[in-house]
């Protein structure tokens, strides 16, 4: 997976764990794409696996949007994650 999509996979798991046991919720969360052009089809690396970090935590994933932007040089796409839990 890489390093940095490692870190952000850890960083995912660790917020999710925290607003679970602070008992919330609702969970928003921004990742960002890791790659940088986001202009091909294929696969957004690092999304997966921290959606999935996330789910690990007791999360379900409700609904997501997406938005493009310039970030580092580069054009990134953003993903605004809501997750819930009952």
């Amino acid at each position: 997976m890489g390093f940095i999509n490692n870190a952000k996979a850890e960083t995912a798991t660790k917020v999710a764990a925290e607003a679970y046991a602070a008992g919330r919720y609702v969970l928003t969360f921004k990742i960002i794409e890791a790659n940088s052009t986001s202009r091909t089809t294929g696969i957004m690396s690092g999304v997966g696996e921290q959606i999935e970090a996330i789910e690990t935590q007791g999360w379900t994933l409700t609904n997501m949007t997406a938005a493009e932007g310039k970030a580092l040089g580069g054009e990134r796409t953003a993903l605004i994650c809501l997750f819930r839990r009952r």
